[in-house]
């Protein structure tokens, strides 16, 4: 994998994905190019095809029982649009180190108040979802396989465990922040190199020129 620094990731994600949302309906070659795109940024991150593809199965399931009753032909360019946009953030969340999605949205352009309240967000979503997958191998633990067994598990009597255990757990994070010296604000200043800031502009160029393309494309 070629070495992509999480910033510049998280950003060039982000860019794809705006520039294939926008995008105007029916314009299906503008619409096939954003799915090139992705492909390639799926090699490029060496995602795990395996989870990808189970990941993206259950999204567009739910995606599909939304866009279906609009119609045919505008549920069809509304889910490969999807899709795409799913598969670009997703092939992104797959292959980030564990705990440094704070770390790939100290880069993010936001109001400061909003982005200190993300970040800390994104750490104890990482929490929870640490508990969650003890939770699991517990449970395989207990002989209860497979995704029914699971949720059998889950929702008898485990949600409230896994709050009291998750909530424990973010007492702990934040008083190793506080002995580390937070006093409420964050170090979140991270600026891009050159190269890297130059990589972004050309991206954000190509992304709005081929999403403006479509909007004067005759269909």
């Amino acid at each position: 994998m070629l070495k992509i620094s999480l910033p510049l990731r998280l950003q060039l994600s982000l860019i794809i994905v705006m520039g294939a949302a926008f995008l105007k309906h029916h314009t299906w070659s503008n619409l096939f190019v954003y799915g090139a795109i992705a492909f390639v940024w799926v090699c490029i991150l060496q995602v795990p095809i395996r989870k990808l593809g189970g990941l993206l199965g259950s999204e567009l399931i739910f995606l599909s029982l939304i866009a279906l009753p609009l119609g045919w032909e505008r549920a069809s360019f509304l889910l490969v649009r999807s899709l795409v946009c799913l598969t670009t953030m997703n092939s992104f969340l797959l292959t980030l180190p564990p705990h440094s999605l704070g770390i790939a949205l100290k880069s993010v352009p936001l109001p400061l108040p909003f982005k200190e309240n993300l970040i800390l967000a994104a750490q104890y979503l990482e929490i929870l979802l640490s508990e969650v997958t003890q939770m699991q191998h517990s449970a395989q633990l207990r002989g209860l396989n497979g995704a029914t067994g699971w949720l059998r598990y889950a929702s008898a009597s485990m949600i409230g465990s896994l709050y009291l255990r998750t909530l424990d757990r973010a007492e702990r994070v934040y008083g190793a922040m506080v002995a580390r010296g937070y006093d409420g604000e964050l170090p979140i200043n991270s600026t891009l190199k050159p190269k890297e800031r130059f990589t972004l502009l050309m991206a954000g160029v190509i992304a709005t020129c081929l999403t403006l393309n479509s909007y004067f494309t005759v269909i």
